[in-house]
């Protein structure tokens, strides 16, 4: 009995012992475990660090072009950058940031704001800005005339030749122009999503950026524009004042900027001195005894004070070559009373005087010949502004004037404000872009300036919608090529073709 109760207790005591010695491990074991998932936490977040790094060694990388490469490209982008101004930022991101590397995205968003705050249609202003920085001042000539060169022949060709047959509703055009908007509009939103997670990388940033949006969209008025990016530049000068922001990658990609401090000022200077002289030219002649300064004066001074790129500058165009308004020559032209919505010209085109006296014509076009030519102009590519190649050609056919004085003084006029702008601009910007109170800004201008992408996205989608003669099969282009663009990585021209071709088709069918 004693022996088995020995025996038993000896037992139990080797039992109360492993099972002592096995609640003691389990803390241990606990531990053994914590140790080993801060330590799979450690190497994670390691390599999310070597990661992180990675990319930031990636974004400061800035390849250098060739002439050959700089030619070819922009020589394809003038013939395929379809959509307008806001897809045409969307290429420009595709192409020259996330592909070819030509530029980082930080000066790429620069040139983006500054093209924002300064008059002037914004991509083309970029696209002479891109060809500087690669390869001075003769690239961003180069670069340039290649942007915008396609749509200005185009354009010119179409208004000297048919002005009359555009002045007819074109079914099939609307269709293509449908499908154009589209694509270009699912490029813009690709674009603004790839912008958006390299530039707000912090609370405040997506705060200004959202708030940028909300106000643009509500208010979308031309100088609600640059006071929105300005105001979200002093939000971070303002937050950030204690800081000391060191940028490493500040000067990469930004050695050629063409002009120096000197030249930019005299192009400044030339500006606005042209500004002033055709203004008080054309203010002391009639339109009679100088057309071509006044046609140049109207062009001048609207490329002069435009912000917001091509769709802001339609209204002011209209109000300048449709809607004149001729008291002093409407008792020469036409001496019955205008109606409240019909213009002189269109008056003046059923009298026997205006056929005797077309000079008389004081709105230089009529307005169905204005909106086809904007059709067609939506339908081109390259900058809308090229749109003023057109108006040229018709304004000089309808006042007796050789076509290509009509085209060049148009163009000219409403182009070289912002070009002389931006040239004479980067010199300046090449300097305080290094200072301690812009660096502070420079965050807030550049989520203020993504955030107006993203308007775009949500203006340009409704108005696509209310214009198109198919709003369903509008809305299924958009949302198939944002899905080939950003899923499929299809090549940004191939997505804008393919969408005019699909509106076309729509058109024929026809679709919903």
């Amino acid at each position: 009995m004693n022996t088995t109760d020995s025996r038993k207790s000896s037992t139990d005591d080797a039992d109360m012992k492993k099972n002592s010695s096995s609640t003691e491990s389990l803390p241990q074991m606990q531990k053994d475990v914590e140790s080993l998932e801060a330590l799979a936490d450690v190497e994670g977040s390691e390599e999310k660090s070597k990661q992180g790094k990675k990319e930031a060694e990636e974004e400061t990388i800035v390849i250098p072009a060739t002439w050959k490469e700089l030619i070819r490209y922009w020589f394809i982008l003038g013939w395929t950058a379809f959509g307008g101004p806001a897809a045409h930022i969307g290429m420009f991101q595709k192409l020259f940031v996330e592909k070819l590397r030509w530029c980082t995205t930080l000066v790429f968003t620069e040139l983006f704001m500054l093209g924002q705050c300064m008059p002037g249609p914004t991509s083309t202003q970029m696209g002479f800005a891109l060809g500087v920085l690669k390869k001075g001042l003769p690239g961003g000539l180069v670069s340039g005339a290649l942007f915008q060169g396609p749509g200005l022949i185009i354009l010119s060709a179409i208004g000297w030749a048919l002005a009359d047959t555009l002045d007819k509703d074109i079914a099939w055009l609307n269709g293509l122009v449908s499908g154009l908007a589209a694509a270009g509009i699912a490029l813009i939103a690709s674009a603004a999503v790839a912008l958006n997670k390299k530039i707000n990388s912090e609370r405040l940033l997506q705060v200004i950026s959202t708030v940028s949006a909300v106000i643009a969209f509500y208010w979308p008025k031309p100088w609600t524009f640059p006071c929105l990016i300005l105001l979200g530049g002093l939000t971070t000068i303002i937050f950030k004042r204690h800081q000391v922001v060191q940028i490493s990658k500040m000067a990469t990609g930004t050695d050629g900027l063409g002009f120096n401090k000197l030249g930019g000022g005299l192009l400044l200077f030339i500006w606005i001195a042209v500004l002033i002289g055709v203004l008080v030219g054309a203010g002391q002649t009639s339109y009679l005894d100088n057309k071509e300064l006044h046609w140049f004066s109207a062009f001048y001074r609207t490329g002069s004070i435009i912000f917001g790129g091509g769709q802001v500058v339609l209204p002011m165009l209209y109000n300048d070559v449709v809607a004149a308004d001729c008291p002093n020559q409407q008792s020469i032209c036409c001496p019955q009373d205008l109606s409240a919505n019909a213009t002189i010209y269109e008056l003046c085109s059923n009298t026997d005087v205006a056929q005797v006296t077309p000079e008389c014509k004081c709105s230089w076009v009529s307005a169905s010949q204005f909106y086809a030519g904007l059709a067609v102009a939506q339908a081109m590519p390259g900058p809308l502004f090229n749109f003023s190649a057109f108006l040229g050609a018709v304004i000089a056919q309808n006042a007796n004037v050789f076509a290509i004085a009509g085209i060049a003084l148009c163009w000219v006029g409403l182009f070289a404000p912002g070009i002389i702008i931006i040239f004479a601009i980067l010199p300046f910007w090449g300097a305080f872009r290094h200072w301690q109170i812009y660096r502070r800004a420079l965050p807030g201008l550049n989520s203020a300036a993504v955030g107006l992408i993203i308007t775009s996205v949500f203006q340009l989608t409704l108005n696509a919608y209310v214009s198109s003669p198919f709003r369903t099969t509008t809305i299924c282009i958009g949302i198939a090529a944002f899905g080939s663009t950003e899923i499929l990585k299809v090549p940004a021209p191939i997505v804008v073709i393919l969408g005019g071709a699909a509106g076309v088709v729509a058109w024929a069918i026809p679709m919903q």
